[in-house]
C-alpha cells in the first residue's frame, strides 16, 4: 500500500480499480481511503460532453472464482460503449458474448519467463497484448510485477496508457 499513497496523488479522478489473484476485499478500505473505488461486480457511467461511456469491474475470475459478470453488465444499454476491467484474460470470450466493447486486463505477467511463456499460452491464449474478437477488444498487460522468481525473460515490464476516442 505504500507506494500506491506516493503513487496516487499524481492521478486524476475518478480513479478505479479491480482485485487480483493475490489481493484481499480487505484492501478495499484502503484503497477507498486513498479515493481509488474498486469496482467489485459492478459498473458505472463516466459522462463527459454530454457522452458516456461505462467501465465495469468484476472480481477476479482466476482464483478466487467470485466474478459476475450478470451483476456487473446490469444497467449497461446494450448499445453503449463499455469497457470491461478483469484480472484475469480467461473470461474474454465471455465479456465479448456479453457485449463488452472492450476488456483490460493483466495477470499473465506477458509469460514472464520463456519459455515457460509458452505453457501460459496453452492454458490462456491471450497472454499478451491486444487481441479481438468480433467487435470486442481485449488488451493483456504484461504488468511491472512478477510471480515466483524476481525476474523476467524476454516478457519486459510495461505500464500501458490507453486513450479512448471517439
Amino acid at each position: 500500500m505504500n507506494a500506491l499513497r506516493l503513487v496516487r496523488p499524481h492521478l486524476k479522478n475518478p480513479v478505479y480499480a479491480v482485485l487480483g489473484n493475490h489481493d484481499s476485499l480487505r484492501m478495499v478500505p484502503d484503497f477507498e481511503t486513498m479515493g481509488i473505488r474498486v469496482l467489485l461486480n459492478e459498473s458505472v457511467e463516466i459522462e463527459r460532453g454530454g457522452e458516456a461511456i461505462y467501465l465495469a469491474g468484476i472480481d477476479d475470475p482466476h482464483y478466487f472464482r467470485t466474478d459476475n459478470m450478470e451483476k456487473a453488465a446490469e444497467g449497461i444499454p446494450s448499445d453503449a460503449v463499455s469497457v470491461l476491467l478483469a484480472h484475469s484474460p480467461e473470461i474474454y470470450r465471455q465479456a465479448a458474448h456479453a457485449g463488452f466493447s472492450v476488456m483490460l486486463c493483466g495477470h499473465t505477467h506477458g509469460g514472464q519467463i520463456w519459455p515457460f511463456g509458452y505453457l501460459v499460452r496453452v492454458a490462456v491464449p491471450f497472454v499478451a497484448g491486444r487481441f479481438q474478437r468480433g467487435s470486442a477488444q481485449l488488451y493483456v498487460s504484461r504488468g511491472t510485477g512478477f510471480w515466483g522468481p524476481p525476474m523476467r525473460l524476454f516478457a519486459p515490464a510495461e505500464i500501458t496508457e490507453h486513450v479512448l476516442c471517439s
